[in-house]
């Protein structure tokens, strides 16, 4: 583990902590200071990013912002009645993965204040609200999508879609311009998961951080004496039982499931470890996943999904590892006692940085796992990042060193 690479990451918070109290053109105005990705290229903090980016502050010492982020988070939902996929204006039309919840119990175990819990615990129940109104399938499981959208912003989204994955698909305009929509709410844009129909599946790792969000309500819900552990329990068994019901592949695996054409993604990919992270699987079931490891794991660590011939250009696919794909596969590993699995997919992401910061001097948003370098499938000109690159480094050398999951 390079002290280098630490001793840049905690020079450069200060450079990506903004603050904006007042909106100004498209920038939502927020009431503390918060985290943006990278130095020079957001003015924006973004919903999921946040999370893992958090676990950095937190082993930095700095919780007070990792406080501010959520409370923030806090503000957003109960302006807008859900956490916007950033403090845009034009994000106004979709969230992303729900993780707010996860922060929310963070915040609580380092602080102990249950009387800030108690004001997050009923602002949560309004994102909760959301997920279960707005984004829910006919067989009781979410799905990701949009909405406030307009034939414009659709037609706009179809354009997009053909730049961004290299070729114009298929298909009926109004569905290719919601599906792109939806899909960024996913934080998986682009992928292969679903094709181009995202709005048929229930994707398995927003399910589970859906189950996550109703463990947590029912742990808030007993130390606050709010007497709904068993609404939250019951959600959360509820939502179990669906999954496995129809998200088993037939060998034990969760799979994104079209809930349209009653099949399974074709596309396995590091989103079946998110039943694992969020501890819902049985030992037989946590036993297939970790057998499975193989499918995905490179000589750099974890791809975003397996190697695939499908037509197109995707970032969030083979050769590409994402920082916050390496947290959760590690962290999920380590939970059903996978120790050695876990151990060298932490190292593996720590010595790639490592390698790559001698190389460049910057940390990056995404790595090429399979050849060790920055030569990724991308959409734009790639950033230097802070951001969940360095919470997901200081996070696995925290691990590796002193056994702890932060």
């Amino acid at each position: 583990m390079s002290e280098k690479v630490k001793s840049y990451i905690n020079a450069h918070w200060n450079d990506c902590i903004k603050e904006n109290r007042e909106d100004k053109d498209t920038l939502i105005g927020m009431p503390y200071p918060y985290i943006v990705p990278s130095v020079g290229y957001f003015d924006e903090m973004y919903y999921w990013d946040t999370f893992f980016t958090n676990k950095g502050l937190e082993i930095s010492g700095r919780c007070d912002q990792v406080k501010y982020n959520t409370d923030n988070m806090l503000y957003m939902v109960e302006k807008y009645g859900f956490m916007p996929n950033g403090n845009r204006t034009y994000y106004l039309t979709r969230s992303q993965p729900p993780f707010l919840s996860a922060m929310v119990y963070d915040v609580y175990r380092h602080y102990n204040d249950k009387a800030w819990l108690r004001g997050a615990y009923f602002t949560l129940k309004k994102e909760y609200d959301f997920w279960m109104t707005k984004r829910i399938a006919p067989n009781g499981l979410n799905v990701y999508g949009s909405h406030n959208y307009t034939d414009g912003l659709l037609e706009y989204s179809v354009g997009q879609l053909g730049k961004r994955v290299g070729f114009m698909p298929k298909g009926n305009a109004h569905d290719l311009g919601y599906h792109t929509l939806a899909v960024c709410e996913s934080g998986w844009d682009i992928c292969s998961r679903w094709g181009f129909e995202v709005y048929n599946y229930n994707p398995v790792d927003l399910n589970s951080l859906m189950y996550l969000f109703e463990q947590n309500m029912g742990y808030f819900s007993a130390e606050l004496g709010t007497g709904e552990e068993d609404i939250w329990s019951n959600a959360a068994e509820k939502r179990k039982n669906l999954m496995l019901e129809y998200m088993d592949n037939g060998d034990g695996l969760l799979l994104d499931y079209n809930f349209a054409s009653k099949t399974h993604s074709a596309v396995f990919s590091a989103a079946s470890f998110y039943p694992m992270f969020v501890g819902l699987l049985d030992e037989c079931r946590a036993k297939k996943l970790a057998e499975s490891l193989n499918r995905l794991e490179a000589r750099h660590g974890i791809l975003t999904t397996e190697e695939n011939v499908i037509e197109g250009s995707y970032q969030w696919g083979c050769p590409n590892g994402w920082a916050c794909l390496q947290y959760i596969t590690f962290s999920a590993l380590h939970k059903y006692g996978f120790d050695d699995d876990a151990r060298r997919i932490a190292k593996k992401y720590v010595e790639l940085v490592d390698k790559i910061f001698d190389e460049t001097h910057n940390l990056w948003e995404k790595y090429n796992v399979i050849n060790g370098s920055i030569d990724v499938v991308d959409e734009y000109k790639m950033p230097a990042m802070m951001g969940w690159s360095a919470g997901v480094y200081l996070a696995a050398t925290e691990f590796l060193e002193n056994e702890i999951i932060f």
